[in-house]
């Protein structure tokens, strides 16, 4: 298993690098810079206000100066000591400050709406596998299909016009209040709802077809134990690779709803980034995000390999 985990973080730290160097490249290439982007979203902006010697300190601040791949390779070293400096639209903040104060709160969101999928799609699952075929599986599927199928930021809208708007019953913009949370929560829980449900009816519906559920059937063991206690309890385990790469996709497709409710997490700063070609913003929640989902992946590897021990097995093969 140590050899495993020696090779995966091997894998990862290339998989890094190459991500990086993809973006870092497309960055390049992207038409326009930041000082140009201001001009067009503030009118205050003009190049009137931006002197030369203004632009020629901006460029040396940032080492737009120097060729890309000095720029490339500075990034490269201060990024393996946990260093981004500052961006260019918070040139007082260092970016890792900005993405400590911020990706816990795309991480509570993606850890809630995790929540509620698990509370809501694990029993809607089990009753489309027991109903299997039947006039309640179809029903419990085609909104499970429909729910998994509409992008989150669609549900945000409709969800905000419906219930903030015309009923007045949410507020559709803010943070910090209880009440905030509830529909950006439901906006992102309704997609991982679907997978989770119909993830937990295949399982189920294979595991009641195996020869040691018959068994135990046969051997006069009652509906709740045999469902619940055997089928259940085996059918869950593979469910944990699913909902640890959902969570770190969850982080990361905060992007629209934090910006469609003004929730100060990381995802709004990334698309801030985006748009105003704040490339140092871009480059570190990009390599952030990347291993976010490179890492929750690793720890489900790991964690299914405890529960499972023929997993287990086929990973310490796979070290050696």
């Amino acid at each position: 298993m140590f050899k495993y985990f020696l090779k995966r973080l091997g894998y990862m730290f290339l998989a890094v690098l190459v991500i990086s160097a993809i973006t870092f490249g497309l960055l390049q290439l992207a038409p326009g810079n930041y000082l140009e982007t201001q001009r067009l979203l503030e009118k205050t902006m003009t190049d009137a206000t931006v002197s030369e010697q203004m632009k020629e300190a901006w460029e040396k601040f940032y080492d737009l100066d120097k060729p890309a791949i000095y720029r490339y390779g500075k990034f490269l070293v201060n990024a393996v000591q946990g260093k981004f400096g500052p961006s260019y639209k918070y040139p007082t903040q260092n970016i890792e400050d900005i993405i400590a104060r911020t990706l816990p709160i795309s991480a509570r969101l993606a850890l809630m709406a995790i929540a509620v999928a698990l509370v809501v799609g694990i029993p809607l699952g089990i009753i489309a596998a027991i109903r299997q075929n039947r006039i309640l599986d179809r029903i419990v599927m085609f909104v499970s299909m429909l729910g998994s199928s509409i992008p989150a930021y669609v549900l945000a809208v409709l969800l905000s016009w419906a219930l903030g708007v015309a009923l007045h019953l949410l507020p559709v913009i803010g943070w910090g209040a209880p009440v905030n949370y509830v529909l950006p929560v439901v906006a992102l829980a309704l997609g991982p709802i679907g997978t989770v449900t119909k993830y937990t009816r295949s399982t189920l519906v294979e595991t009641l077809n195996q020869e040691y559920i018959k068994v135990a059937r046969a051997k006069g063991g009652s509906f709740f134990q045999v469902t619940f206690k055997h089928a259940l309890r085996n059918s869950l385990i593979p469910l944990i690779t699913v909902v640890g790469p959902m969570a770190a996709s969850l982080t990361v497709g905060t992007v629209f709803v934090e910006n469609m409710f003004a929730i100060p997490g990381l995802g709004q700063y990334y698309a801030s980034a985006a748009i105003n070609r704040d490339y140092p913003m871009v480059m570190a929640t990009t390599v952030i995000f990347a291993l976010l989902v490179m890492g929750m992946n690793l720890l489900v590897d790991f964690i299914h390999a405890f529960l499972d021990p023929r997993v287990k097995k086929s990973l310490t093969q796979k070290g050696g």
